[in-house]
């Protein structure tokens, strides 16, 4: 994003369903969220599972040279039968703060949805303020509590939330 930016609407985002060949974009994207992101080669297999689904957020041109757009966000969740987990959730920095996560959340549900899920899991570590609130407006609740779950960049531990939204 450059400095205009901040004086501009953005750009109007798309949600599109990705695959493998996402791999190492949802690896970056993930890597700048997480103390401890996930290799590529670990999205590639997660992405290959059978129940697994994904989102990813793009936003602006649909690519440059005849190449793909890359997304800027993500979201991945693993189907068992008429439930679901929301396994990560990711947005790239210069993008946070900017209304996409709640479509994108809001899509990947609806979808959810349709697939015959009832029920969506998921955990969120307790002091990430603004994921809980928007968990919490599309209905999530606190189902439980993880104590020392989640590994900070200090090495520090914190809990992480569990919640639940019925569809």
């Amino acid at each position: 994003m450059s400095f205009l930016d901040r004086f501009y609407p953005p750009p109007s985002a798309r949600i599109e369903p990705v695959g493998t060949e996402s791999a190492a974009a949802l690896a970056a994207i993930h890597a700048t969220a997480f103390a401890r992101g996930w290799s590529p080669l670990e999205f590639q297999g997660l992405l290959a599972e059978r129940g697994v689904m994904a989102d990813g957020l793009f936003v602006g041109r649909e690519g440059i040279l005849g190449r793909a757009a890359q997304p800027v966000g993500f979201i991945l969740s693993r189907i068992v039968l008429d439930e679901a987990e929301i396994l990560t959730v990711a947005i790239r920095p210069e993008c946070r703060g900017r209304g996409y996560s709640r479509p994108l959340l809001s899509r990947h549900l609806d979808e959810l949805s349709r697939r015959g899920v009832a029920q969506v899991h998921l955990e969120v570590e307790e002091g990430n303020a603004p994921a809980i609130a928007l968990y919490r407006r599309l209905g999530f609740k606190e189902t439980g509590r993880r104590p020392g779950y989640y590994l900070k960049p200090d090495g520090s531990r914190v809990s992480a939330l569990m919640m639940a939204l019925a569809l």
